[in-house]
């Protein structure tokens, strides 16, 4: 077994944590570009942590112009083992207050203006998200939620949209009763996915922050009051990843699911096919099935 090092990326409202000890900020470079802002390593515990705030200090990022694959790259370099995305999100559902913590097993990603996968030409890959989400992890963070006292889902999907603008009446009421979403948000995707592709156990936190606009008592989305409920929830969000080193524990067992070991099955092209370029940019990705030359 490896020792676990935990990455943490914060979603509205969450743009640096004061908890961890030993703290510095850290500037990395990778093959796509700058990832969000520097990254904060630390620790609680004798845990490890690296915290990415996913829309930079100051929010500078918009959904989609966040740097999904330089973040997932610049994770991986620093040696995250698991990624506990937190994100605030919509809800569809009556009993998903704002609030409450949802822990997401399911996506239908919407998204259209963003690149998704660190595969290309000179070396394809296809990797199965059947089960987007670390079960393990998922376990871990309900235990955590419930541990602070948040109302906590264990379970439900989560519609990813472009935005940066919110949904139509008719794309709300499409969501909920057509496809029977359970929340929504503009982050959890091509996260998600380039985390599988990295082989870096993923798993999210969505915290509702409104209910979208489909709810005939609340109509649409009051931004101040969104930004009242963002700040509780970004209390709690600190709340939980105090709870993370107990739970998660100083040694990490092999991934049941396979996260860890996705690229074992999924790199279609054989080592003599790929090309140079393709296998330089790709390094800190598939290293550990192909290594640098």
């Amino acid at each position: 077994m490896n020792s676990p090092v935990v990455g943490v990326i914060g979603g509205s409202g969450l743009y640096e944590i004061d908890i961890l000890k030993n703290h510095k900020w850290i500037q990395i470079d990778t093959p796509w570009g700058p990832p969000s802002d520097e990254i904060l390593a630390g620790e609680i515990n004798g845990l490890e942590f690296k915290f990415l705030p996913r829309h930079g200090r100051g929010h500078v990022h918009t959904p989609s112009s966040v740097p999904y694959r330089a973040n997932i790259d610049a994770l991986k370099q620093l040696g995250v083992t698991d990624i506990f995305s937190i994100s605030a999100c919509g809800s569809f559902r009556e009993e998903m207050k704002p609030g409450d913590f949802v822990i997401v097993d399911q996506f239908i990603d919407r998204t259209v203006n963003r690149e998704k996968t660190f595969f290309g030409p000179g070396c394809v890959a296809h990797v199965s998200m059947a089960h987007p989400i670390c079960q393990r992890l998922a376990s871990i963070c309900c235990q955590a939620s419930e541990n602070i006292g948040v109302t906590t889902h264990p379970k439900g999907t989560y519609l990813a949209m472009e935005g940066p603008q919110f949904s139509t009446l008719s794309e709300s009421r499409l969501y909920r009763d057509v496809w029977n979403c359970d929340v929504i948000g503009m982050t959890n995707m091509p996260e998600a996915k380039l985390a599988r592709e990295a082989e870096i156990c993923y798993a999210t936190i969505a915290m509702v922050t409104d209910y979208d606009c489909w709810h005939p008592n609340h109509g649409e989305i009051d931004i101040d009051k969104l930004l009242g409920v963002l700040r509780k929830n970004t209390i709690k969000a600190s709340e939980l990843i105090l709870q993370l080193p107990d739970l998660i524990g100083t040694e990490r067992p092999v991934c049941p699911m396979g996260c860890d070991r996705v690229l074992d099955y999924s790199i279609l092209t054989p080592p003599e096919m790929r090309t140079k370029e393709a296998t330089d940019k790709l390094v800190n990705i598939i290293g550990r099935v192909h290594p640098p030359s």
